[in-house]
Protein backbone atom coordinates (compact mmCIF):
# COMPACT_ATOMS: atom_id res chain seq x y z
CA UNK A 1 0.00 0.00 0.00
CA UNK A 2 2.60 2.23 0.33
CA UNK A 3 4.38 2.01 -2.36
CA UNK A 4 7.61 2.01 -0.94
CA UNK A 5 9.44 1.08 1.96
CA UNK A 6 9.34 2.71 5.22
CA UNK A 7 13.01 3.43 5.84
CA UNK A 8 14.15 4.94 2.25
CA UNK A 9 10.64 6.87 0.97
CA UNK A 10 10.56 6.89 -2.88
CA UNK A 11 9.42 10.37 -2.72
CA UNK A 12 8.18 10.17 -6.69
CA UNK A 13 6.10 7.28 -5.48
CA UNK A 14 4.83 9.09 -2.52
CA UNK A 15 3.45 12.36 -4.44
CA UNK A 16 1.92 9.85 -7.10
CA UNK A 17 0.58 8.18 -3.84
CA UNK A 18 -0.82 11.51 -2.91
CA UNK A 19 -2.38 12.03 -6.29
CA UNK A 20 -4.19 8.84 -5.76
CA UNK A 21 -5.58 9.78 -2.25
CA UNK A 22 -6.80 13.95 -3.34
CA UNK A 23 -8.52 11.63 -6.19
CA UNK A 24 -10.31 9.72 -3.34
CA UNK A 25 -10.92 12.70 -0.65
CA UNK A 26 -10.37 16.30 -2.14
CA UNK A 27 -10.90 17.28 1.81
CA UNK A 28 -7.34 16.44 1.86
CA UNK A 29 -6.72 20.02 0.60
CA UNK A 30 -4.22 19.69 -1.90
CA UNK A 31 -0.52 19.22 -2.20
CA UNK A 32 2.49 21.42 -2.58
CA UNK A 33 5.08 21.05 -4.59
CA UNK A 34 8.48 22.39 -4.53
CA UNK A 35 11.10 22.67 -6.85
CA UNK A 36 10.87 22.27 -10.25
CA UNK A 37 11.80 19.58 -13.40
CA UNK A 38 10.33 16.49 -14.78
CA UNK A 39 9.49 14.83 -11.19
CA UNK A 40 7.29 18.02 -11.02
CA UNK A 41 5.89 17.92 -14.38
CA UNK A 42 4.63 14.27 -14.12
CA UNK A 43 2.90 14.71 -10.80
CA UNK A 44 0.88 17.83 -11.84
CA UNK A 45 -0.36 16.15 -15.33
CA UNK A 46 -1.32 13.04 -12.81
CA UNK A 47 -3.46 15.35 -11.14
CA UNK A 48 -4.86 17.59 -13.77
CA UNK A 49 -5.59 14.11 -16.12
CA UNK A 50 -9.27 14.28 -16.42
CA UNK A 51 -10.02 16.91 -14.01
CA UNK A 52 -11.65 20.52 -14.42
CA UNK A 53 -8.57 22.68 -13.99
CA UNK A 54 -7.88 26.51 -13.30
CA UNK A 55 -4.92 28.68 -12.83
CA UNK A 56 -4.71 30.95 -10.84
CA UNK A 57 -2.43 34.10 -12.16
CA UNK A 58 0.03 35.91 -10.53
CA UNK A 59 -1.90 39.00 -10.96
CA UNK A 60 -5.11 37.80 -10.18
CA UNK A 61 -7.83 40.37 -9.26
CA UNK A 62 -10.80 40.03 -6.31
CA UNK A 63 -13.17 39.80 -9.38
CA UNK A 64 -11.85 37.33 -10.99
CA UNK A 65 -10.66 35.03 -8.09
CA UNK A 66 -14.12 34.66 -6.66
CA UNK A 67 -16.39 36.26 -9.03
CA UNK A 68 -18.42 39.89 -8.82
CA UNK A 69 -19.96 42.59 -11.08
CA UNK A 70 -19.37 41.66 -14.93
CA UNK A 71 -19.00 45.48 -15.36
CA UNK A 72 -19.31 45.32 -19.44
CA UNK A 73 -21.90 43.13 -19.34
CA UNK A 74 -23.20 45.40 -16.56
CA UNK A 75 -22.81 48.96 -18.64
CA UNK A 76 -24.45 47.29 -21.81
CA UNK A 77 -27.90 46.35 -19.98
CA UNK A 78 -28.24 48.71 -17.59
CA UNK A 79 -28.12 46.62 -14.38
CA UNK A 80 -26.37 44.25 -12.29
CA UNK A 81 -25.08 41.62 -14.12
CA UNK A 82 -22.53 38.97 -12.12
CA UNK A 83 -20.08 36.91 -12.97
CA UNK A 84 -18.50 33.53 -11.52
CA UNK A 85 -14.59 33.44 -10.57
CA UNK A 86 -11.77 31.23 -10.65
CA UNK A 87 -13.01 29.45 -7.41
CA UNK A 88 -16.58 28.64 -8.35
CA UNK A 89 -14.93 27.12 -11.69
CA UNK A 90 -12.82 25.09 -9.98
CA UNK A 91 -15.54 23.15 -8.07
CA UNK A 92 -14.66 19.57 -8.49
CA UNK A 93 -11.29 19.92 -10.03
CA UNK A 94 -8.11 21.15 -9.33
CA UNK A 95 -7.08 25.15 -8.42
CA UNK A 96 -3.18 25.12 -9.79
CA UNK A 97 -1.03 27.94 -7.93
CA UNK A 98 2.17 28.76 -10.18
CA UNK A 99 4.94 30.97 -7.76
CA UNK A 100 2.16 30.01 -5.04
CA UNK A 101 5.07 31.19 -2.10
CA UNK A 102 4.78 34.63 -3.66
CA UNK A 103 1.11 34.94 -3.67
CA UNK A 104 -0.28 38.17 -2.49
CA UNK A 105 -2.30 37.93 1.27
CA UNK A 106 -5.66 38.84 -0.41
CA UNK A 107 -5.41 35.58 -2.75
CA UNK A 108 -4.39 33.20 0.10
CA UNK A 109 -6.95 34.49 2.06
CA UNK A 110 -9.87 33.90 -0.06
CA UNK A 111 -8.56 30.19 -0.56
CA UNK A 112 -8.42 29.15 2.83
CA UNK A 113 -11.89 30.84 3.34
CA UNK A 114 -12.99 28.88 0.23
CA UNK A 115 -11.38 25.26 1.89
CA UNK A 116 -12.68 25.49 5.06
CA UNK A 117 -16.28 26.77 3.89
CA UNK A 118 -16.53 24.69 0.79
CA UNK A 119 -18.56 27.80 -0.62
CA UNK A 120 -17.48 31.27 -2.20
CA UNK A 121 -19.86 34.17 -0.79
CA UNK A 122 -19.88 36.96 -2.79
CA UNK A 123 -21.84 40.06 -1.84
CA UNK A 124 -20.86 43.53 -3.03
CA UNK A 125 -21.30 45.65 -5.92
CA UNK A 126 -24.89 45.05 -6.49
CA UNK A 127 -24.27 41.49 -6.75
CA UNK A 128 -25.10 38.77 -4.75
CA UNK A 129 -23.09 35.00 -5.47
CA UNK A 130 -22.89 32.08 -3.39
CA UNK A 131 -21.32 28.98 -5.46
CA UNK A 132 -19.79 25.83 -4.46
CA UNK A 133 -16.25 25.65 -4.36
CA UNK A 134 -14.92 22.55 -3.81
CA UNK A 135 -11.27 21.85 -5.40
CA UNK A 136 -8.24 20.28 -4.41
CA UNK A 137 -4.80 23.08 -4.40
CA UNK A 138 -1.59 22.41 -6.33
CA UNK A 139 0.37 25.07 -4.83
CA UNK A 140 3.51 24.83 -6.95
CA UNK A 141 6.73 26.51 -4.99
CA UNK A 142 9.84 27.51 -7.03
CA UNK A 143 11.58 26.75 -4.15
CA UNK A 144 13.96 29.94 -4.77
CA UNK A 145 16.07 30.76 -1.61
CA UNK A 146 13.65 30.63 1.62
CA UNK A 147 10.62 31.74 0.45
CA UNK A 148 7.70 29.44 1.39
CA UNK A 149 4.20 29.21 0.69
CA UNK A 150 2.08 31.21 3.49
CA UNK A 151 1.67 29.40 6.52
CA UNK A 152 -2.28 29.59 6.59
CA UNK A 153 -2.55 27.99 3.02
CA UNK A 154 0.01 25.36 3.72
CA UNK A 155 -1.40 23.86 6.38
CA UNK A 156 -4.49 23.34 4.68
CA UNK A 157 -3.14 20.92 2.19
CA UNK A 158 -2.47 17.65 3.33
CA UNK A 159 0.63 16.54 1.78
CA UNK A 160 4.27 18.33 0.76
CA UNK A 161 7.10 17.23 -1.30
CA UNK A 162 10.53 18.70 -2.44
CA UNK A 163 10.75 17.22 -5.45
CA UNK A 164 13.87 19.01 -6.46
CA UNK A 165 16.70 17.02 -7.78
CA UNK A 166 13.66 13.83 -7.92
CA UNK A 167 13.94 11.74 -11.06
CA UNK A 168 10.14 11.01 -12.21
CA UNK A 169 9.84 7.07 -13.28
CA UNK A 170 7.65 4.79 -15.02
CA UNK A 171 4.58 4.88 -12.61
CA UNK A 172 0.44 4.45 -13.86
CA UNK A 173 -2.69 5.71 -11.95
CA UNK A 174 -5.08 3.03 -12.06
CA UNK A 175 -8.65 4.11 -11.75
CA UNK A 176 -10.29 4.80 -8.22
CA UNK A 177 -12.81 2.23 -7.22
CA UNK A 178 -16.18 3.58 -5.12
CA UNK A 179 -15.41 3.32 -1.21
CA UNK A 180 -18.22 3.92 1.74
CA UNK A 181 -17.44 4.75 5.08
CA UNK A 182 -13.89 3.65 6.84
CA UNK A 183 -13.64 2.82 10.37
CA UNK A 184 -10.92 3.74 13.06
CA UNK A 185 -10.59 2.43 16.40
CA UNK A 186 -9.05 4.26 19.53
CA UNK A 187 -6.03 3.09 19.11
CA UNK A 188 -5.00 4.30 15.99
CA UNK A 189 -6.35 7.86 16.83
CA UNK A 190 -4.31 8.04 20.15
CA UNK A 191 -1.44 6.87 17.85
CA UNK A 192 -1.71 9.69 15.22
CA UNK A 193 -1.82 12.10 18.31
CA UNK A 194 1.02 11.30 20.02
CA UNK A 195 2.98 11.55 16.77
CA UNK A 196 1.96 14.55 16.01
CA UNK A 197 2.77 16.06 19.87
CA UNK A 198 5.75 13.99 19.50
CA UNK A 199 7.17 15.89 16.21
CA UNK A 200 5.93 19.50 17.34
CA UNK A 201 2.87 19.52 15.55
CA UNK A 202 0.88 22.04 17.15
CA UNK A 203 -2.12 22.72 14.39
CA UNK A 204 -5.18 20.27 15.14
CA UNK A 205 -4.98 20.27 10.94
CA UNK A 206 -1.70 17.93 10.69
CA UNK A 207 -3.49 15.56 12.82
CA UNK A 208 -7.22 16.07 11.58
CA UNK A 209 -5.81 15.27 7.75
CA UNK A 210 -3.26 12.18 8.80
CA UNK A 211 -6.76 10.75 9.82
CA UNK A 212 -8.38 11.67 6.29
CA UNK A 213 -5.17 10.09 4.55
CA UNK A 214 -5.54 7.20 6.52
CA UNK A 215 -9.19 6.66 6.00
CA UNK A 216 -8.30 7.28 1.76
CA UNK A 217 -5.32 5.07 1.70
CA UNK A 218 -7.71 2.24 3.41
CA UNK A 219 -10.27 3.20 0.91
CA UNK A 220 -8.20 3.00 -1.82
CA UNK A 221 -7.00 -0.48 -0.90
CA UNK A 222 -10.83 -1.68 -0.87
CA UNK A 223 -10.89 -2.38 3.02
CA UNK A 224 -13.82 -0.90 5.26
CA UNK A 225 -11.19 -0.41 8.38
CA UNK A 226 -8.20 1.76 8.57
CA UNK A 227 -4.98 -0.90 9.29
CA UNK A 228 -2.18 0.45 11.58
CA UNK A 229 0.23 0.13 8.44
CA UNK A 230 -2.29 2.80 6.83
CA UNK A 231 -2.19 4.85 9.93
CA UNK A 232 2.23 4.45 9.40
CA UNK A 233 1.96 5.49 5.82
CA UNK A 234 -0.75 8.43 6.24
CA UNK A 235 2.08 9.97 9.36
CA UNK A 236 4.69 9.79 7.47
CA UNK A 237 3.36 11.54 4.43
CA UNK A 238 1.42 14.34 6.46
CA UNK A 239 2.98 14.69 9.74
CA UNK A 240 6.67 13.30 8.77
CA UNK A 241 6.94 17.05 6.54
CA UNK A 242 5.33 19.34 9.32
CA UNK A 243 7.88 17.93 11.97
CA UNK A 244 9.36 20.99 13.95
CA UNK A 245 10.99 18.91 16.68
CA UNK A 246 12.99 15.88 17.34
CA UNK A 247 11.01 13.29 19.76
CA UNK A 248 12.54 13.43 23.04
CA UNK A 249 14.41 10.17 24.06
CA UNK A 250 12.83 7.66 26.02
CA UNK A 251 13.97 8.09 30.03
CA UNK A 252 16.46 5.09 30.80
CA UNK A 253 15.11 3.21 33.71
CA UNK A 254 17.73 3.04 36.86
CA UNK A 255 20.41 0.56 36.67
CA UNK A 256 19.24 -0.89 39.82
CA UNK A 257 15.75 -0.68 39.44
CA UNK A 258 13.74 -3.99 38.83
CA UNK A 259 11.66 -4.35 35.76
CA UNK A 260 7.59 -4.03 36.52
CA UNK A 261 5.94 -6.97 37.35
CA UNK A 262 3.95 -8.75 34.29
CA UNK A 263 0.01 -7.84 33.85
CA UNK A 264 -2.12 -10.60 35.77
CA UNK A 265 -6.04 -9.93 35.51
CA UNK A 266 -5.89 -6.49 34.19
CA UNK A 267 -6.61 -6.81 30.39
CA UNK A 268 -6.09 -2.78 30.32
CA UNK A 269 -2.26 -2.98 31.35
CA UNK A 270 -2.17 -5.17 27.82
CA UNK A 271 -4.27 -3.21 25.70
CA UNK A 272 -1.38 -0.37 26.95
CA UNK A 273 1.56 -2.04 25.60
CA UNK A 274 0.35 -2.17 22.16
CA UNK A 275 -0.65 1.26 21.89
CA UNK A 276 3.12 1.89 22.93
CA UNK A 277 4.25 -0.29 19.98
CA UNK A 278 2.17 1.25 17.65
CA UNK A 279 2.90 4.97 18.48
CA UNK A 280 6.37 3.99 18.06
CA UNK A 281 5.45 2.55 14.43
CA UNK A 282 3.77 5.44 13.48
CA UNK A 283 6.62 7.46 14.53
CA UNK A 284 9.15 6.02 13.38
CA UNK A 285 7.32 6.06 9.79
CA UNK A 286 7.24 9.69 10.17
CA UNK A 287 10.91 10.37 11.16
CA UNK A 288 11.84 8.78 7.97
CA UNK A 289 10.30 11.36 5.71
CA UNK A 290 11.80 14.26 7.37
CA UNK A 291 13.53 16.45 4.53
CA UNK A 292 17.43 16.28 4.60
CA UNK A 293 16.98 20.20 5.26
CA UNK A 294 14.04 19.66 8.21
CA UNK A 295 16.76 17.16 9.99
CA UNK A 296 19.52 20.12 9.70
CA UNK A 297 17.30 22.70 11.18
CA UNK A 298 15.73 21.24 13.90
CA UNK A 299 19.46 19.35 14.90
CA UNK A 300 20.04 23.28 15.05
CA UNK A 301 17.39 23.47 17.51
CA UNK A 302 15.91 26.33 14.94
CA UNK A 303 12.79 24.21 13.86
CA UNK A 304 10.68 25.05 11.22
CA UNK A 305 8.48 27.79 10.85
CA UNK A 306 6.78 30.12 8.46
CA UNK A 307 9.44 32.06 6.59
CA UNK A 308 9.15 35.65 5.81
CA UNK A 309 8.47 36.59 1.96
CA UNK A 310 9.91 39.60 3.04
CA UNK A 311 13.03 39.06 5.07
CA UNK A 312 14.65 41.82 6.30
CA UNK A 313 12.36 44.90 5.28
CA UNK A 314 10.00 46.88 7.72
CA UNK A 315 6.72 46.99 8.88
CA UNK A 316 3.58 47.39 6.63
CA UNK A 317 1.52 50.61 6.78
CA UNK A 318 -0.63 52.42 4.84
CA UNK A 319 0.30 55.50 1.98
CA UNK A 320 -2.40 57.52 0.38
CA UNK A 321 -0.53 58.10 -3.44
CA UNK A 322 2.38 55.21 -3.59
CA UNK A 323 3.04 51.71 -2.89
CA UNK A 324 1.16 48.69 -3.66
CA UNK A 325 -2.46 48.73 -4.52
CA UNK A 326 -4.59 46.98 -2.06
CA UNK A 327 -8.28 48.23 -3.23
CA UNK A 328 -10.47 51.35 -3.53
CA UNK A 329 -12.63 53.60 -0.71
CA UNK A 330 -15.01 56.02 -1.84
CA UNK A 331 -13.33 59.50 -1.69
CA UNK A 332 -12.74 62.44 -3.73
CA UNK A 333 -9.26 62.40 -6.10
CA UNK A 334 -7.63 65.72 -4.78
CA UNK A 335 -4.98 66.38 -2.98
CA UNK A 336 -2.98 64.30 -5.01
CA UNK A 337 -5.26 61.13 -4.17
CA UNK A 338 -5.37 58.93 -7.38
CA UNK A 339 -8.78 58.24 -9.54
CA UNK A 340 -9.89 54.57 -9.85
CA UNK A 341 -11.83 54.65 -13.45
CA UNK A 342 -12.59 50.93 -13.45
CA UNK A 343 -13.86 50.51 -9.87
CA UNK A 344 -15.55 54.10 -10.14
CA UNK A 345 -17.55 52.73 -13.15
CA UNK A 346 -17.88 49.23 -11.06
CA UNK A 347 -19.73 51.56 -8.66
CA UNK A 348 -22.13 53.50 -10.90
CA UNK A 349 -22.64 50.79 -13.15
CA UNK A 350 -25.68 48.80 -11.15
CA UNK A 351 -27.90 52.20 -10.95
CA UNK A 352 -27.90 53.13 -14.66
CA UNK A 353 -31.49 52.09 -15.37
CA UNK A 354 -32.48 53.96 -12.03
CA UNK A 355 -31.15 57.17 -13.09
CA UNK A 356 -33.18 57.60 -16.26
CA UNK A 357 -30.05 56.03 -18.34
CA UNK A 358 -31.62 55.87 -21.59
CA UNK A 359 -28.45 57.09 -24.37
CA UNK A 360 -24.73 55.73 -24.04
CA UNK A 361 -23.82 57.85 -21.78
CA UNK A 362 -23.01 56.77 -18.31
CA UNK A 363 -24.31 58.57 -15.62
CA UNK A 364 -21.72 59.07 -12.58
CA UNK A 365 -22.37 60.68 -9.60
CA UNK A 366 -20.28 62.00 -6.57
CA UNK A 367 -20.64 59.02 -4.10
CA UNK A 368 -19.92 56.67 -7.14
CA UNK A 369 -15.87 58.19 -7.06
CA UNK A 370 -13.16 55.40 -5.85
CA UNK A 371 -9.91 56.25 -4.76
CA UNK A 372 -7.07 53.92 -4.79
CA UNK A 373 -5.33 52.91 -1.45
CA UNK A 374 -1.44 51.83 -1.61
CA UNK A 375 0.49 50.06 1.06
CA UNK A 376 4.75 50.59 1.71
CA UNK A 377 6.72 48.99 4.03
CA UNK A 378 8.89 50.89 6.14
CA UNK A 379 12.45 50.92 5.83
CA UNK A 380 14.19 48.49 8.19
CA UNK A 381 16.79 49.81 10.58
CA UNK A 382 18.92 46.98 11.62
CA UNK A 383 21.08 48.07 14.78
CA UNK A 384 24.26 46.25 15.85
CA UNK A 385 25.12 46.45 19.75
CA UNK A 386 28.53 44.44 19.42
CA UNK A 387 29.95 43.48 23.02
CA UNK A 388 34.15 44.53 21.88
CA UNK A 389 35.15 43.60 26.05
CA UNK A 390 38.28 41.97 27.25
CA UNK A 391 35.16 39.20 28.20
CA UNK A 392 35.20 38.47 24.30
CA UNK A 393 38.20 36.54 23.40
CA UNK A 394 39.68 37.70 20.60
CA UNK A 395 38.43 34.30 18.47
CA UNK A 396 34.84 35.41 19.49
CA UNK A 397 34.99 38.43 18.28
CA UNK A 398 36.72 38.17 14.67
CA UNK A 399 33.47 35.74 14.25
CA UNK A 400 31.14 38.17 15.57
CA UNK A 401 32.24 40.72 13.05
CA UNK A 402 32.63 38.50 10.08
CA UNK A 403 28.79 37.59 10.81
CA UNK A 404 27.70 41.46 11.07
CA UNK A 405 29.73 41.55 7.52
CA UNK A 406 27.22 39.09 6.23
CA UNK A 407 24.28 41.08 7.40
CA UNK A 408 25.45 44.30 6.65
CA UNK A 409 25.98 42.93 3.04
CA UNK A 410 22.02 41.75 3.36
CA UNK A 411 20.74 44.57 4.54
CA UNK A 412 22.93 46.56 1.83
CA UNK A 413 21.00 44.33 -0.78
CA UNK A 414 17.58 45.06 0.27
CA UNK A 415 18.26 48.53 0.87
CA UNK A 416 17.93 48.69 4.74
CA UNK A 417 19.98 50.85 6.66
CA UNK A 418 22.53 49.47 9.40
CA UNK A 419 24.10 51.48 12.65
CA UNK A 420 26.90 49.73 14.19
CA UNK A 421 27.39 49.88 18.28
CA UNK A 422 30.36 49.11 19.93
CA UNK A 423 30.73 49.05 24.23
CA UNK A 424 33.43 48.45 25.80
CA UNK A 425 36.11 49.90 28.53
CA UNK A 426 33.77 52.29 30.58
CA UNK A 427 30.72 52.99 28.08
CA UNK A 428 29.55 52.67 24.32
CA UNK A 429 30.54 54.30 21.37
CA UNK A 430 27.97 54.66 17.94
CA UNK A 431 30.86 53.91 15.39
CA UNK A 432 28.27 54.01 12.59
CA UNK A 433 25.03 55.90 12.66
CA UNK A 434 21.97 54.95 10.50
CA UNK A 435 23.47 54.43 6.85
CA UNK A 436 23.23 52.48 3.74
CA UNK A 437 27.16 52.58 3.38
CA UNK A 438 28.26 49.38 3.01
CA UNK A 439 31.92 50.26 2.55
CA UNK A 440 31.53 52.96 5.44
CA UNK A 441 30.06 50.01 7.67
CA UNK A 442 32.59 47.29 6.57
CA UNK A 443 35.66 50.29 7.45
CA UNK A 444 33.77 50.85 10.77
CA UNK A 445 34.01 46.80 11.43
CA UNK A 446 37.52 46.76 10.30
CA UNK A 447 38.30 49.63 12.80
CA UNK A 448 36.29 47.86 15.87
CA UNK A 449 38.77 47.34 18.83
CA UNK A 450 38.93 44.73 21.82
CA UNK A 451 39.61 44.69 25.37
CA UNK A 452 38.24 46.41 28.61
CA UNK A 453 35.10 45.81 30.92
CA UNK A 454 31.55 44.94 29.98
CA UNK A 455 29.30 47.86 29.86
CA UNK A 456 25.97 46.20 28.47
CA UNK A 457 23.78 49.26 29.94
CA UNK A 458 25.52 51.81 28.26
CA UNK A 459 25.58 49.51 24.95
CA UNK A 460 22.16 48.60 24.68
CA UNK A 461 21.49 52.06 25.88
CA UNK A 462 22.74 53.57 23.22
CA UNK A 463 21.07 51.06 20.65
CA UNK A 464 17.49 52.20 22.18
CA UNK A 465 18.49 55.64 21.66
CA UNK A 466 19.01 54.64 17.86
CA UNK A 467 16.49 52.49 17.75
CA UNK A 468 13.90 55.16 18.88
CA UNK A 469 15.31 58.01 16.60
CA UNK A 470 14.62 55.40 13.49
CA UNK A 471 11.04 54.86 14.44
CA UNK A 472 10.65 58.39 14.90
CA UNK A 473 11.57 58.93 11.21
CA UNK A 474 8.77 55.93 10.30
CA UNK A 475 11.47 53.18 9.99
CA UNK A 476 11.74 49.72 11.68
CA UNK A 477 14.63 49.03 14.28
CA UNK A 478 15.80 46.01 14.37
CA UNK A 479 18.10 45.66 17.64
CA UNK A 480 20.64 42.64 17.73
CA UNK A 481 23.29 42.40 20.34
CA UNK A 482 26.40 39.95 20.23
CA UNK A 483 27.80 39.34 23.76
CA UNK A 484 28.46 37.27 26.38
CA UNK A 485 25.71 39.16 28.92
CA UNK A 486 28.45 38.76 31.84
CA UNK A 487 28.33 43.15 32.34
CA UNK A 488 30.76 44.21 34.94
CA UNK A 489 30.86 47.76 34.53
CA UNK A 490 27.42 49.90 35.22
CA UNK A 491 25.91 52.83 33.66
CA UNK A 492 28.13 54.94 36.16
CA UNK A 493 31.66 53.81 35.65
CA UNK A 494 31.27 52.07 38.87
CA UNK A 495 32.59 48.12 38.81
CA UNK A 496 30.02 46.97 40.94
CA UNK A 497 29.36 43.77 39.17
CA UNK A 498 25.81 43.35 40.97
CA UNK A 499 25.09 47.41 39.85
CA UNK A 500 26.33 46.49 36.21
CA UNK A 501 23.80 43.67 36.08
CA UNK A 502 21.30 45.25 37.67
CA UNK A 503 21.38 48.33 34.77
CA UNK A 504 22.30 45.95 32.11
CA UNK A 505 18.64 44.44 33.15
CA UNK A 506 16.79 47.87 33.06
CA UNK A 507 18.18 48.91 30.00
CA UNK A 508 17.24 45.80 28.21
CA UNK A 509 13.92 46.13 30.15
CA UNK A 510 13.64 49.62 28.24
CA UNK A 511 14.26 47.77 25.29
CA UNK A 512 11.30 45.42 25.56
CA UNK A 513 9.22 47.64 27.04
CA UNK A 514 9.22 49.97 23.49
CA UNK A 515 8.19 46.96 21.52
CA UNK A 516 11.38 46.98 19.66
CA UNK A 517 12.20 43.85 18.31
CA UNK A 518 15.62 42.03 18.51
CA UNK A 519 17.67 39.09 19.02
CA UNK A 520 20.18 38.30 21.21
CA UNK A 521 23.43 36.07 20.43
CA UNK A 522 25.63 34.51 23.39
CA UNK A 523 29.31 34.20 21.63
CA UNK A 524 30.26 32.79 24.97
CA UNK A 525 32.14 29.60 24.54
CA UNK A 526 30.13 28.32 27.66
CA UNK A 527 26.59 30.15 27.48
CA UNK A 528 25.40 30.84 30.82
CA UNK A 529 21.98 32.39 32.32
CA UNK A 530 22.91 35.70 31.96
CA UNK A 531 22.55 36.24 28.39
CA UNK A 532 19.23 34.12 28.43
CA UNK A 533 17.76 37.06 31.22
CA UNK A 534 18.72 39.49 28.88
CA UNK A 535 17.22 38.61 26.24
CA UNK A 536 13.77 37.89 27.83
CA UNK A 537 13.75 41.43 29.74
CA UNK A 538 14.69 42.43 25.75
CA UNK A 539 11.42 40.60 24.69
CA UNK A 540 14.07 39.42 22.00
CA UNK A 541 15.30 35.98 20.80
CA UNK A 542 18.08 34.23 22.43
CA UNK A 543 20.27 32.64 20.07
CA UNK A 544 23.33 30.64 22.42
CA UNK A 545 26.10 30.10 19.46
CA UNK A 546 28.99 28.93 21.59
CA UNK A 547 30.91 27.28 18.92
CA UNK A 548 29.31 29.02 15.51
CA UNK A 549 31.38 30.55 12.90
CA UNK A 550 30.84 33.77 11.47
CA UNK A 551 28.37 31.81 8.47
CA UNK A 552 26.59 30.40 11.48
CA UNK A 553 26.20 33.60 13.46
CA UNK A 554 24.38 35.06 10.16
CA UNK A 555 22.20 32.42 9.42
CA UNK A 556 21.08 32.31 12.96
CA UNK A 557 20.09 35.98 13.04
CA UNK A 558 18.88 36.29 9.56
CA UNK A 559 16.39 33.51 10.52
CA UNK A 560 14.77 35.46 13.61
CA UNK A 561 14.97 38.55 11.38
CA UNK A 562 11.57 40.89 11.01
CA UNK A 563 8.76 39.12 8.58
Amino acid sequence: MTGSGQNAPDLFADAMLAVRLLRIDPGLGGIVLRGDGAAQDAVVAALCEGAVVRRVPRNVDLDRLVGGLDLGATLAAGRPIAQRGLLAEANGGMLVMPGAERADDMVVSQLCAAIDSGMVVVERDGVALRDAARFAVVALDDGIEDERIATGLAERLAFRFDLSGIAPHAFRIPDVPPHGEVAVDDEQLHAIAATAAALGVESARGALLTLRAAKAIAALGGWDAVSDLDIATAARLVLGPRATRMPAPESEAPPDSEPPPPPEDNPGDQGDGEVRRLDDMVLEAALASLPRDVLAAIAAGQGRGPISRARGKGAKRKSPTRGRAIGVRAGLPRGGLRLSLIDTLRAAAPWQRLRGRDDSRIRVRRDDLRIRRFETRAEATTIFAVDASGSSAVARLAEAKGAVELLLAEAYVKRAQVALVAFRGEGAEILLPPTRSLARAKRALAELPGGGGTPIAAGLAAAHDLAIAAAAKGRTPFVVVLSDGRANIALDGGTDRAAAAGDAEAAAKAIGESGIAGAFVDISPRPRAEGERLAAAMGARYLALPRADAGTMHAAVRAVAPK
